[in-house]
C-alpha cells in the first residue's frame, strides 16, 4: 500500500520536529526531508536544511528516531537537488561530497531512499552533459550501492526562466534520457522520483512511462500542473515554461490523477507518494503553506489512505 506524504520544502522555517509533529497531526505517514548543507538558499525551494546531514551524531539519530516513533511518521528520503553537472567544477565538487553525505546519512538511518537531480550545464547539448554524466554518476551510483541505498532521480528539466536557457539544469527530463541513463548505469539502485507535473507542461505522456519504468521508480511526487492556453497561444512553447504553466495543488491542474494512482496500483508500487507544494497561491503565510498540505491530504483521500 502506497503510504501518503510531503516535501518538507513548503516547511523550512519550521524545525525537523515541528515538521513530523505537524504531518502526523494532518493525517501524513511519511516525509521526504530535505538536507541541504546550512546556508542561504540559491533558489526557491532550495537551501533547506531539516536534517544536517553533516553534524550527524548518535544523540542526533536518537532524537530523530524518537521524533518519528513518537508521531508515528516516517522518512521517505532524504533529499538534495543540486547541479551536480554545472560546468562549474568547484561547485560541482562540493555538490558531489554532499550528496555522498547524504547517501551516508541514510544508510545510518536505516533509510532505502535519496532523491536528487542528474544536473546539466545547461549551455551543453544533451551528448555533451553525458559525458559529463559518464564521468560524475558511475562513482556515486557505485557509492550508493555500497551502503544499499537507492538513488531517485526526479524528472524536472529544471527549466522554467531566463537564467536555465535553453536546456534546463537537469538532464533526466524525458523517458528516452531516461532509458540511457539505466543503459549506461544499470545499477538496481539508480531510479526515479517521478513526477507527473513535469511531463504534463513538456506535453508528453505522463502514464505510458509509468509502466515502461515500473523497475526503476522508488518514489512519486504529487503536484500538479496547470496549462493557460491562452498565454501558450500569445507565446508558443519556445517561451519559458512559466509563460504558460503554473504548479499548482493535485486537483487544481491537468493531471487526471484517477488514471495516475490507477497505473502506479497496475504495477504493484507501494513506495512513498509524497505532495510537493510549489503552488504560489499558497505562499502568503505559514497557515497557507499547512493548509496547502491539508487541503492535498483531504483531495487525495478518494485514491489512497494515509
Amino acid at each position: 500500500m502506497m503510504k501518503l506524504g510531503f516535501v518538507s520544502a513548503i516547511l523550512a522555517d519550521q524545525t525537523f520536529k515541528k515538521v513530523i509533529s505537524f504531518a502526523a497531526q494532518a493525517g501524513y505517514s511519511c516525509v521526504e526531508i530535505m538536507c541541504w548543507p546550512v546556508g542561504k538558499a540559491e533558489r526557491r525551494y532550495a537551501g533547506v536544511t531539516h536534517i544536517d546531514v553533516t553534524d550527524l551524531s548518535k544523540k542526533k539519530i536518537d532524537v530523530i528516531q524518537n521524533t518519528l516513533e513518537q508521531n508515528g511518521v516516517t522518512i521517505s528520503a532524504l533529499g538534495y537537488y543540486p547541479n551536480l553537472l554545472e560546468d562549474n567544477k568547484k561547485n560541482s565538487d562540493r555538490y558531489i561530497a554532499h550528496i555522498k553525505k547524504v547517501i551516508d546519512a541514510a544508510g545510518r538511518l536505516g533509510l532505502e531512499n535519496v532523491n536528487t537531480f542528474i544536473g546539466r550545464d545547461h549551455k551543453s547539448s544533451v551528448e555533451d552533459n553525458f559525458k559529463r554524466f559518464r564521468k560524475v554518476w558511475p562513482g556515486i551510483i557505485k557509492y550508493a550501492d555500497k551502503r544499499k541505498v537507492k538513488i531517485g532521480i526526479e524528472n524536472c528539466p529544471m527549466f522554467f526562466s531566463n537564467d536555465e536557457w535553453p536546456g534546463g539544469k537537469n538532464l533526466a527530463s524525458s523517458p528516452a534520457i531516461w532509458r540511457r541513463m539505466f543503459e549506461e548505469i544499470p545499477s538496481e539502485n539508480f531510479g526515479l522520483n517521478y513526477d507527473p507535473s513535469h511531463l504534463i507542461w513538456q506535453f508528453m505522456d505522463y502514464i505510458k512511462p509509468i509502466y515502461e519504468f515500473k523497475e526503476r521508480i522508488f518514489h512519486v511526487h504529487i503536484k500538479d500542473a496547470k496549462l493557460m492556453r491562452e498565454k501558450l497561444n500569445d507565446v508558443g512553447i519556445l517561451a519559458t515554461p512559466l509563460s504558460f504553466h503554473n504548479p499548482k495543488l493535485p486537483g487544481l491542474g491537468d493531471v487526471d490523477w484517477g488514471k495516475y494512482f490507477s497505473a502506479l496500483t497496475d504495477i504493484g508500487y507501494d513506495g512513498a507518494a509524497c505532495v510537493e507544494v510549489e503552488d504560489r497561491s499558497y505562499e502568503g503565510s505559514l497557515q497557507m503553506r499547512k493548509q496547502s498540505l491539508i487541503q492535498s491530504r483531504e483531495y487525495l483521500k478518494q485514491f489512497l489512505a494515509k
